[in-house]
């Protein structure tokens, strides 16, 4: 630092003495400095890429390195799966040179697509519910390293649901637990605005993935957060994941296989009901597979049927007279006694 100092008086004195011998010159003084950019960088063509389940996806990663920089086939590329709270990463895919390496879930159903040395973009298979959320790219090359954070998003459909119990039942591990069993998962934030956005009108809190409780109002109403406020995600912020409970928010995608009302010569009990669809060769259908009939399939049926959670639904694409007059919507008559023979039955048969 003091060399630089001096070197720095000396121009100045000698470009005074310059003004002093020469005053009919005019002199201007600028100063550069130069400062190396990074010499290895990482880029996403796309920040957001969408699928569905059980299909596939590629998540863009770029690599741009100066020639300048000698070859190094100890290059590492790996890819991590942000939690919704960002302080933890899920590893995905490590590569390095020839040794390649897949993690947890993600064990088989990934690569790099490699079209050529500087592409490190990741390939997905069979994509999963829990295959959903942000990824990062990471490259390291000796003393430089770079990242790229791509979103994996999935079209679906989200629904509230709270079981047999009643609402406000659900701590957020029932919650988990409560989508899983209906064939999806709980639901995002992002997910959640995107339903309201689409017009979705709930009047009970519910949980979110990141712990959160909140619900959507496109109509503000008194025991509804206020009749004078203003259309909103209502927000209830984190809460004790073991000792609070709400409904929750679940999200379903896709799926392989057959969703379809039982033609029967007669209205069943629970059990009865249970027993026929597997004598259909099928199982008696989720709530969420009856969710993504009706909005990703448009199904469209006006006849009350068992469900596996012991709840009647059935599902409206085409509003009318005496079925959902209204508005397009999944209809629930509740979790009626098991023992009565008032409804028919929803089946799903798997296509493996």
């Amino acid at each position: 630092m003091i060399p630089v100092l001096i070197c720095a008086l000396i121009s100045l004195s000698a470009a005074d003495s310059l003004d002093s011998l020469y005053p009919e010159l005019e002199h201007s003084r600028t100063i550069y400095v130069i400062e190396n950019g990074p010499r290895l960088s990482v880029t996403a063509q796309q920040s957001k890429v969408v699928s569905r389940r059980g299909g596939n996806a590629t998540l863009p990663c770029k690599i741009q390195r100066e020639q300048t920089l000698a070859p190094n086939r100890k290059m590492r590329i790996k890819w991590t799966k942000l939690t919704s709270d960002y302080l933890k990463e899920v590893d995905v895919f490590v590569a390095m040179d020839y040794h390649k390496r897949s993690y947890g879930s993600f064990h088989g159903r990934v690569h790099l697509q490699g079209s050529s040395p500087m592409d490190a973009s990741l390939v997905i298979t069979e994509i999963t519910l829990e295959d959903y959320g942000k990824y990062k790219c990471e490259v390291i090359d000796g003393l430089e390293d770079g990242t790229a954070v791509v979103s994996l998003d999935l079209e679906g459909v989200i629904f509230p649901y709270f079981p047999r119990l009643g609402r406000y039942n659900l701590n957020f591990y029932d919650a988990e637990r409560a989508c899983r069993d209906q064939d999806a998962i709980v639901a995002s934030f992002d997910q959640l605005y995107d339903a309201w956005r689409g017009g979705m009108d709930w009047c009970n809190a519910g949980w979110l993935n990141d712990g959160s409780v909140q619900y959507p109002i496109t109509t503000p109403r008194e025991p509804c957060g206020g009749k004078n406020t203003v259309p909103g995600v209502r927000n209830y912020g984190l809460r004790d994941k073991e000792k609070n409970q709400y409904d929750v928010f679940c999200f379903t995608s896709h799926y392989k296989g057959r969703f379809y009302y039982l033609i029967h010569p007669s209205k069943l009990t629970y059990d009865e009901a249970v027993r026929a669809c597997q004598k259909d060769g099928a199982q008696i259908a989720k709530v969420g597979q009856m969710y993504a009939a009706w909005k990703l399939l448009g199904y469209d049926r006006c006849d009350a049927g068992w469900l596996a959670d012991g709840s009647v639904r059935y599902p409206i694409s085409r509003p009318r007279r005496r079925c959902s007059p209204t508005e397009a919507a999944v209809r629930f008559n509740g979790f009626p006694d098991k023992k009565h023979k008032l409804y028919g039955v929803y089946c799903f048969k798997g296509h493996n």
